[in-house]
């Protein structure tokens, strides 16, 4: 009954804030009055803003640390959604708990799920749900790619006086994807074949792992809702030592608490593991900062991962 009451209130808010708005008005972007764009996720967050320029006013509403499987809109979000020109936001159900406000806002406006635009072919199914698809695309960059162009063409459609822009940022914003894709490639090399396991609290890691040549392991499922259990810590610490992996890696956007959990259970059992590092999976860094973009994640956890195993 909670959850009801919360989305009807939801609804009447939406309704009441887009009937004082006009959807018949023209949208440009321009210095004078920028296309306002509301994204989930920093990463997308980071798409928009390399694509849109000085054209765009970027508002995403994920920070650092913020886990997007659990995230619940508050009513300032609510607000600024209704008060964008245009909406992006992961889709695939990453934002589990947002479903019915994307359905009411995209009533009023473009509300577009940019990991939708990848072809299906390519999206990995969930182990547990084989009708489920992981949406953590952002770590297999060429798939990676297609969400841009979504952004692009979305762009396009509201504000199809600035084309031009549109296009000439995204080919050179996916010229340098393409440069992060070669420089993740080289650096990998530098890890033996046999060390490339990739232990983390939750399996956000899966595309990377297909990308690259990574065994990936997850204590919880593709959401951070899944549980875990005595028994699947111990199949972690089997493999570490089976293996003779000697780093595993915390999550930004995740408690330590399930790796900690691996890491004293190997030591009980004679084999040293330690912390590799902190990776970010389900959130970039903060604004501001190279990790606070989407290539300086990456570069990031490129780095931290060779570091640790080879």
């Amino acid at each position: 009954m909670r959850k009801i009451g919360f989305f009807m209130i939801t609804t009447l808010f939406i309704i009441g804030v887009a009937g004082c708005s006009s959807g018949s008005e023209e949208i440009q972007g321009s210095e004078d009055k920028p296309v306002e764009i509301v994204t989930t996720t920093a990463q997308i967050g980071d798409i928009t803003k390399n694509i849109g320029g000085e054209l765009v006013e970027v508002n995403s509403l994920m920070g650092p640390g913020v886990d997007p499987h659990l995230y619940k809109a508050v009513q300032g979000d609510i607000q600024n959604m209704t008060s964008a020109d245009i909406i992006f936001y992961n889709g695939l159900h990453l934002e589990g708990q947002m479903g019915e406000i994307f359905e009411e806002m995209k009533k009023e406006k473009p509300t577009i799920p940019v990991a939708e635009r990848i072809p299906e072919d390519t999206l990995l199914a969930d182990p547990d749900s084989p009708d489920v698809s992981d949406p953590h695309v952002w770590f297999d960059i060429n798939l990676w790619k297609y969400a841009a162009e979504a952004v692009r063409d979305g762009l396009i459609e509201l504000d199809p006086s600035n084309e031009e822009t549109y296009v000439k940022n995204t080919e050179a914003y996916l010229e340098e994807l393409d440069k992060l894709n070669e420089y993740a490639m080289d650096r990998f090399e530098e890890i033996p074949e046999e060390s490339r396991v990739l232990v983390t609290a939750h399996d956000a890691f899966n595309y990377f792992g297909e990308a690259y040549g990574f065994e990936v392991l997850g204590l919880q499922g593709l959401s951070t809702e899944s549980d875990y259990g005595v028994n699947d810590i111990q199949r972690i610490i089997d493999v570490l030592v089976e293996r003779n992996i000697k780093g595993v890696f915390v999550e930004s956007s995740v408690s330590e608490r399930s790796i900690n959990a691996v890491v004293e259970g190997a030591k009980e059992e004679g084999h040293d593991v330690s912390i590799g590092g902190e990776l970010y999976s389900d959130a970039m860094g903060e604004e501001g900062t190279e990790e606070g973009t989407y290539i300086g994640m990456f570069r990031h956890n490129v780095e931290t991962i060779v570091e640790s195993l080879k």
